[in-house]
């Protein structure tokens, strides 16, 4: 019987073509799935990912989540070593392999209890979007991941814009839309905060997200914040449910995927079920 881990991840996405393996590019599923190769090459085909939420190009991640399931020989190949049980002793192994300076870490590896889907059982996503606007000099230190802004934005603005949205909604307005796929969201937070050290930052949760949908959120935000759109505005081209060019899409440096919620263990496996046949409703 195969055994099904949890992976915990965190990369710097600037030299990532995203997440999902593509011929010819770096991802992050690549980079990883190779070091699967390597530990695994004698037992076995190699094992592949199934990640929680697929992030774009230049996104980063602190708390992405991913499963893959191991047949019994490639499990009882994990060597158990300081303290560590073999499941744990993986992230130790991927983290070697991709070595110290590494732009994607595995922070933790364990066995995933019964029912667990890294895509399927997520009941929500959260997302961060830093912004330094011109209210304080700009630091190139953080210029990986953080916008730079050259304008004074309104954070109050911007934070009455946002929670505004919040809400089951179709949101075709700020995606860019799948074929076979729907657009319709439970946004359950979305909130602006100027932190002490000057940097507005964004806090979006939701059930799903579709392609590109925080990063157009934060543009239209940003636009409020200019006083080139208003709160209202926002919510009628949401409320148009077409594609527009009233704003700009943030770009993806600022963005980053901050942890993924999952529902009581025993719960698991019918919220996984109940995603798949919501997900299969649509796509027929």
């Amino acid at each position: 019987m195969n055994v099904r881990l949890r992976l915990d991840i965190a990369y710097d996405g600037t030299n990532f073509a995203g997440w999902g393996k593509q011929p010819g590019l770096r991802t992050v599923q690549g980079v990883l799935e190779e070091a699967l190769a390597t530990v695994f090459q004698r037992h076995g085909e190699a094992p592949t990912l199934t990640v929680a939420g697929r992030t774009d190009a230049g996104v980063h991640a602190v708390g992405q989540v991913a499963h893959l399931d191991l047949s019994p020989e490639q499990a009882a190949s994990l060597d158990e070593r300081r303290g560590q049980s073999g499941a744990e002793s993986l992230a130790r192994r991927l983290n070697g392999i991709a070595g110290l300076s590494s732009d994607v870490v595995v922070t933790s590896s364990s066995i995933a209890p019964p029912g667990f889907d890294a895509r399927f059982s997520g009941i929500w996503r959260r997302y961060e979007y830093r912004v330094e606007d011109a209210t304080r000099p700009r630091n190139p230190l953080v210029r990986g991941y953080t916008l730079s802004y050259p304008a004074v934005l309104d954070e109050s603005a911007m934070n009455a814009a946002s929670t505004g949205l919040v809400g089951l909604h179709d949101w075709a307005s700020y995606c860019k839309p799948r074929e076979g796929g729907t657009t319709i969201r439970t946004l359950q937070e979305f909130t602006w905060q100027r932190q002490p050290d000057g940097v507005l930052l964004a806090h979006v949760k939701a059930d799903a997200f579709c392609h590109s949908m925080v990063r157009s959120l934060v543009g239209a935000c940003i636009a409020v914040g200019e006083a080139k759109l208003t709160a209202q505005d926002l919510i009628k081209l949401r409320d148009d449910e077409a594609r527009t060019s009233a704003f700009k899409v943030a770009p993806a440096k600022g963005l980053t995927l901050v942890e993924v919620g999952y529902p009581p263990d025993e719960q698991l496996a019918a919220r996984a079920e109940q995603t798949r046949a919501r997900r299969d409703a649509v796509e027929r």
